[in-house]
């Protein structure tokens, strides 16, 4: 079959995000799919969002992979990259060839192109005035992102901020809360997939997967999954039990 044109693919998206925002979402499942779709529709083979507390200090929300996590976590030990750039400076950040950027970043650098990218670019998410975040975009190839692709990446990243601020229109005072609320889904979320990690003895991106997919087939919350594998011993072991039929191999 062919393939649809890249315009029709991204309104698609578009009106899929939005539509998930008109009914009951689930904030960091809404996250992590937009990070999905920004790799599927740009010219770039991982995504990552980094969101910022109260207190201005950003922090992982959702990734593609374990590759682009950890990515975006070293960016943030390291204290130096395009996402924090993006952030700081509330402007986009091409960068279409890593290695010539080593003496802006000396950490980063090294640490991407051993991930396996040549090239970054972020874009900033903003509300009511306010940066939020960075939406951080990795090529394995370098090259430039077109003006098509950056529109089309600032329009994923202002989803992402009206999925995090929605039921009203955001102002200085709504935003605080609400990122702290977001945030502490993802702690959440980071727990439970630790804990079935260790539990099934599987790599950490598999725990999020088979979590993920529970929460898909019941048709709740990723969240509120993630809660009860911290928190509610009875819900735990149902969960347990139905992920590990799932993962047993087959006689």
């Amino acid at each position: 079959m062919t393939e649809a044109p890249r315009e029709t693919r991204v309104l698609e998206a578009v009106v899929s995000l939005v539509d998930s925002l008109l009914d009951d979402f689930d904030l960091v499942e809404n996250l992590t799919d937009l990070t999905h779709r920004c790799a599927a529709l740009l010219d770039v083979d991982a995504a990552g969002l980094l969101l910022a507390d109260p207190h201005r200090r950003l922090h992982l929300m959702a990734a593609t992979s374990e590759q682009s996590s950890d990515l975006e976590l070293f960016q943030l030990q390291a204290e130096e990259g395009p996402c924090l750039d993006c952030f700081a400076g509330g402007r986009p950040v091409s960068v279409p060839d890593l290695p010539l950027q080593a003496d802006r970043w000396p950490r980063f650098v090294p640490a991407a192109t051993e991930a396996g990218f040549a090239s970054v670019h972020a874009v900033p998410m903003r509300a009511a005035g306010t940066v939020l975040g960075a939406l951080g975009l990795f090529g394995a190839d370098t090259g430039d992102l077109n003006e098509a692709d950056l529109l089309v990446a600032q329009t994923l990243a202002h989803v992402a901020c009206v999925a995090i601020l929605q039921d009203h229109a955001p102002t200085p005072a709504t935003v605080v809360p609400r990122l702290q609320t977001a945030l502490t889904s993802r702690v959440v979320v980071e727990q439970a997939k630790g804990f079935l990690a260790e539990r099934l003895h599987v790599s950490v991106e598999n725990a999020f997967g088979l979590l993920r997919g529970y929460a898909q087939t019941h048709h709740v919350h990723l969240t509120a999954v993630a809660r009860d594998v911290i928190s509610d011993p009875d819900a735990r072991e149902t969960i347990l039990s139905t992920i590990g039929a799932s993962t047993a191999p087959s006689a």
